[in-house]
């Protein structure tokens, strides 16, 4: 049986991410984050926007701007310390066995190339050197895995000639083809309809089990991620002020979960008036800045 530390695919101690304001005094984006992913986890993370979701996901891939200034004491994937990697064995992890699925696929896909060649030049980078005819045939059967229905089509279209959920299948295609260990899906289906993103999450699903992947699913809808994911961290000014298995998310304790659960009124009987979140000073008390 393997030990609890062993079944962590990835693992995060006192992530601290901060940036200089313009002023030159430092500005605390994620302060002091613990949290783990195990292999075929579904994991949520949820909160305001500016609340830290993305720079933690970015964190794990490397992928912080140059301005960012990044501590941790704990940040592993697969039991490798990636603080200690250096930038090309990281770089090299990145597409093969950590991807990152981006929130709108018209910021995410270059609009002067078509499907083609992005999946090309992306399988190129993380895989052996094939022929053209191979790689077409991959880039096809990548497709059609995400269930477009037309994948050759699709395959010569450039992103402009694609609809939202089909260039969010793409992206996904891109990412999942390579059976990464560890998926950062950030706001995937915000731009989508609801039939569309309930399809999405299925083909989200068949990947992690495929693969047994580990999901970082970062949202702000609470009913999808308590519906999707296992378990779930709520995220307030770069904190997690709560950590809970999905099913109970509707019964959390703490006041700011309790106030963002309030701002998704139910569809039957609504209250007349949405409750106002109200701020407790306490939740924001942490060390200062992290710039000496």
């Amino acid at each position: 049986m393997q030990s609890e530390t062993t079944q962590h695919l990835c693992e995060i101690d006192d992530l601290r991410i901060a940036f200089r304001g313009h002023d030159g005094t430092p500005v605390d984006a994620v302060r002091g984050l613990s949290l783990s992913v195990r292999r075929g986890e579904r994991l949520g993370i949820v909160g305001e926007s500016g609340s830290g979701k993305s720079l933690t996901g970015r964190a794990l891939l490397g992928l912080l701007p140059p301005a960012a200034h990044c501590t941790a004491k704990t940040l592993k994937f697969d039991g490798e310390d990636l603080l200690a990697m250096s930038a090309a064995k990281r770089r090299k992890l990145c597409g093969r066995q950590m991807g990152m699925i981006l929130q709108d696929p018209k910021y995410s896909l270059n609009p002067v190339m078509t499907v083609a060649q992005q999946m090309a030049e992306a399988f190129a980078l993380h895989g052996p050197k094939v022929s053209r005819r191979e790689m077409r045939g991959k880039i096809v059967a990548a497709l059609e895995a995400v269930h477009i229905r037309a994948p050759e089509r699709v395959a010569d279209a450039y992103p402009h000639e694609l609809s939202g959920g089909m260039g969010q299948r793409v992206m996904i295609a891109m990412m999942v083809s390579s059976g990464p260990r560890l998926l950062v899906a950030d706001e995937p289906t915000s731009a989508l309809d609801v039939l569309v993103s309930m399809q999405v999450l299925g083909i989200l699903d068949e990947m992690i089990e495929k693969h047994d992947t580990g999901l970082l699913f970062i949202s702000h809808d609470l009913p999808l991620v308590m519906s999707f994911c296992d378990r779930v961290v709520v995220m307030y000014a770069g904190r997690v002020v709560e950590t809970c298995a999905a099913r109970d998310l509707a019964h959390a304790q703490h006041p700011y979960t309790r106030g963002l659960l309030a701002a998704n009124p139910p569809l039957v009987n609504p209250p007349e008036e949405l409750t106002v979140l109200k701020r407790d000073p306490a939740w924001l008390k942490e060390s200062q800045g992290v710039f000496e």
